[in-house]
């Protein structure tokens, strides 16, 4: 294992995305999240992403060069489109229009249209609250759930996000999860791993349970509590895609594959500014002790510690050392 500080990620995952056809912003941009995730252990979301970036960048499955464009057709809508490049930059440009709608209005919508997957959402919702401002965030993917009782994918793992200000520029609450009973990455890093999956995420083609991650990914994920669980990834659905003029999940092709049409993939996102409410740091804080009452219970997100350095296994290290060479 090679421990290697966030500064170096952030740089050099930076060089990879330039050295394949990304512009300096947006290649900033995305690795800064990738640094993000792994400082909090998020392999998924981190470097294992990476390579992915760099071979759509150069079959143009994604755009590395586009600039984004803001549009607020109402005063506390605010709409980006990412032309089929990152979701990151996009988010980026929307973000402060975004927090002065929410400042004027009390609540405002961001919607990020015709993007490139956004990998963590909580890393969106986050940058919300450390604003002030609470967030909260919905996405979609491609088709891996079914209806509970079917054995047809339909819509994606599609992740919901919430993220609560502490009032001091940090996070007092915040939870990413897909609406799944689990990320489809960590099935398919099981797979590459020949490592077997726990009964109860994930079903064959026939609709049946099992434990193999390559009849999972042929078969479906099961939503988190079944159709509760199922009822939110709808909701993600309609806001992710129905909000942002993008693809529904059942039209999304899988998200790794090298070439093929662009993810163009919805991002919406809720700003409410909490100082509407009076006495909400009030609230927020007699929450917070009631929950910690008891040993070893806590706010969501509470008690994360951000690693620098992290550890990165040699191999992987050494591919992204190679991807930034060109």
């Amino acid at each position: 294992m090679a421990q290697i500080s966030l500064q170096t990620i952030h740089d050099t995952t930076q060089a990879a995305l330039m050295a394949h056809g990304a512009d300096a912003f947006p290649a900033a941009e995305v690795a800064r999240a990738v640094a993000a995730a792994e400082a909090v252990g998020n392999k998924i979301c981190g470097l294992y992403y990476v390579e992915s970036y760099c071979q759509q960048l150069r079959s143009g499955r994604v755009k590395g060069d586009v600039i984004p464009t803001v549009d607020t057709p109402r005063p506390a809508v605010v709409q980006v489109d990412a032309g089929f490049g990152f979701a990151q930059p996009a988010f980026a440009y929307g973000l402060p229009i975004a927090l002065d709608a929410a400042r004027q209005s009390g609540v405002a919508t961001l919607a990020v249209c015709h993007a490139h997957t956004c990998t963590s959402l909580g890393y969106f919702t986050e940058q919300i609250a450390r604003a002030g401002f609470i967030g909260m965030g919905f996405t979609n993917a491609s088709p891996i759930v079914a209806a509970p009782g079917g054995k047809t994918r339909v819509i994606g793992t599609n992740p919901i996000a919430f993220s609560v200000p502490d009032g001091q520029g940090g996070i007092a609450m915040q939870f990413d999860q897909s609406t799944t009973t689990v990320a489809l990455g960590k099935i398919t890093m099981a797979k590459a791993a020949g490592q077997s999956i726990p009964e109860g995420w994930a079903l064959d083609a026939d609709g049946n349970p099992t434990t193999d991650p390559e009849a999972a990914i042929k078969g479906s994920l099961i939503s988190t509590g079944g159709y509760k669980g199922w009822g939110f990834g709808l909701m993600a659905e309609v806001l992710a895609a129905g909000l942002t003029s993008s693809v529904l999940s059942r039209d999304v092709k899988p998200l790794k594959a090298p070439e093929g049409a662009p993810h163009d993939l919805g991002q919406f996102y809720l700003v409410i500014d909490p100082s509407t409410a009076g006495d909400f740091a009030e609230k927020l804080a007699a929450l917070t002790e009631a929950v910690g009452q008891d040993d070893g219970a806590r706010m969501p997100g509470q008690g994360k510690v951000k690693a620098d350095p992290v550890a990165v296994e040699d191999s992987v290290w050494a591919s992204i050392e190679a991807l930034a060479k060109g």
